[in-house]
C-alpha cells in the first residue's frame, strides 16, 4: 500500500462482539462479561470515549462507573448506519453491506441514503445482508426507541423480529428497558437514545446545549442502575465519537474544482466520502486528491480498503457500493459538495464518519449484573 492507515490493536474489543458477548453471558459463557439473568444494551448515539472523558464533570455518573479499560473500537466508517447494523448483525459493513451514510446502488446513478433511504428512496430490505442477531440469538429481543422509528425500514432490517415499545421520554424509556428485562429472563433489550448526536450535529459536542442533554443522559443512567432487577447486566455503549467542524473549517467543492474532475457521484458524508469515478478515470481521481489532499486526509483507492481488512471481509456485491477513492480527514475538516442547492447540511456543528480516535473509540461501561 502507498499509504498507512491506522491499525486496530490486537487487544481492541470491536462493537461487533458487544451483543454476541452479551447473550453468551445469558449462558455464563461470555469472554467479557460476568454471568447475568437478562441483559440491556443501551447505545447512546454520539457519545465517544474522548467526548465522555472530556466532559467527565458533567456525567458523573457514567464517568465513575467506567475504568479505563472500559472501551470499544466502532466500525469505518464511523456513522451510525454503518455502525447499528454491524452492533446488530455481529459482523463487519463489507459482509453486511451499510458501508457509510450514502452509497451508490450497484449498476446506477443512485446514491441512497442507508439509514432513512429504505423510506424515501425505495431501498430493498435485502439491502442489508446479514442476519440480524434478532433473528439468529434465539432469544426474546425488545428494542426501547422513540416512537418514530417504530415500523421504518432501517428498524426492520436491523431488529426484524424483535418487539419494539416506542416511548419518547428518555426517564421512561429506561425505566421500560428495566422492566422488560427484570420480566423477561434470558432476554436481550436494545435501549436507543439519539439525543447526545442530534443535538452534537446542530450545535456541536463542545456547546452548552450539548452539555446540558449529557446531563440528562446521566441523569437517566442513575435512574436506569436503580430500577435494574438483580440479575440484570448493562452495557453502556455508543456507535460513534464525534468532533466539532466550525463552518470556517469547510472544504467547499464547487463547479469547476479539479479536484472534481472525473468524478461521476459522490457519497458517504462530509467527513468520509465516497467519490464514484467517470469509467476509467478512477486513477486519475485518487492520483489529484492524494496531491491535494493527503496532507490532511486519508485518500484511500477502494481496493486498498478492502485489503486492509477495516472493513472486515467484502463480499463480491457490496465491492461497487464502495467508492473508487475514498477521503477520510485527519484534521478537523469537512467536505462538502457545494454544488448541491440544498445548504442544509452545511449548517452541521458535530461531524463523524472518519478513522480518527475521536471518531471511532467508544465507551463500553458495565453496570448491573455486569459491573
Amino acid at each position: 500500500m502507498s499509504l498507512s492507515l491506522p491499525a486496530d490493536p490486537p487487544s481492541a474489543r470491536s462493537l461487533t462482539r458487544v451483543v454476541p458477548e452479551m447473550s453468551a453471558a445469558l449462558d455464563g459463557r461470555s469472554e467479557w462479561f460476568a454471568p447475568a439473568r437478562s441483559a440491556i444494551v443501551w447505545v447512546l448515539d454520539g457519545l465517544g470515549a474522548h467526548n465522555l472523558t472530556t466532559r467527565a464533570g458533567h456525567a458523573r455518573f457514567l464517568s465513575e462507573a467506567r475504568s479505563k479499560k472500559d472501551a470499544a473500537r466502532t466500525v469505518f466508517p464511523s456513522t451510525t448506519a454503518a455502525a447499528l447494523t454491524s452492533l446488530l448483525t455481529g459482523v463487519l459493513p463489507g459482509q453486511h453491506g451499510i458501508v457509510g451514510y450514502r452509497a451508490r446502488v450497484p449498476g446506477t446513478d443512485e446514491v441512497v441514503n442507508q439509514l432513512r433511504g429504505w423510506d424515501t428512496d425505495g431501498l430493498d430490505l435485502s439491502f442489508q445482508r446479514a442476519a440480524p442477531l434478532s433473528t439468529t440469538l434465539g432469544r426474546p429481543f425488545f428494542a426501547v426507541s422513540r416512537q418514530e422509528y417504530e415500523g421504518t425500514g432501517f428498524t426492520a432490517a436491523t431488529l426484524p423480529g424483535a418487539k419494539f415499545h416506542g416511548i419518547d421520554d428518555l426517564g421512561d424509556r429506561v425505566r421500560a428497558a428495566a422492566d422488560l428485562a427484570a420480566r423477561h429472563p434470558g432476554s436481550l433489550v436494545y435501549l436507543y437514545a439519539p439525543d447526545l448526536d442530534g443535538i452534537g450535529h446542530k450545535r456541536g459536542w463542545e456547546s452548552d446545549e450539548w452539555v446540558a442533554v449529557l446531563e440528562t443522559v446521566d441523569a437517566a443512567a442513575r435512574t436506569l442502575a436503580a430500577a435494574l432487577a438483580p440479575g440484570t447486566g448493562v452495557v453502556v455503549t455508543s456507535d460513534h465519537g464525534m468532533v466539532d467542524v466550525p463552518r470556517h473549517r469547510h472544504v467547499l467543492l464547487g463547479e469547476g474544482d479539479p479536484l472534481l474532475e472525473g468524478v461521476r457521484l459522490i457519497g458517504g458524508e462530509p467527513r468520509m466520502l465516497h467519490l464514484y469515478a467517470e469509467p476509467g478515470q478512477g486513477a486519475g481521481v485518487l492520483e489529484r486528491w492524494r496531491a491535494a489532499e493527503s496532507s490532511r486526509s486519508w485518500v484511500i483507492a477502494r481496493d486498498e480498503l478492502v485489503v486492509s481488512g477495516l472493513l472486515g471481509a467484502v463480499a463480491p456485491e457490496v465491492i461497487e457500493r464502495i467508492g473508487d477513492v475514498l477521503v477520510a480527514p485527519r484534521a478537523g475538516i469537512a467536505y462538502y459538495d457545494d454544488r448541491l442547492t440544498d445548504k442544509a447540511p452545511q449548517k452541521m456543528v458535530g461531524q463523524h464518519g472518519s478513522l480518527t480516535d475521536e471518531e471511532r473509540i467508544v465507551p463500553l461501561i458495565r453496570l448491573g449484573a455486569f459491573a
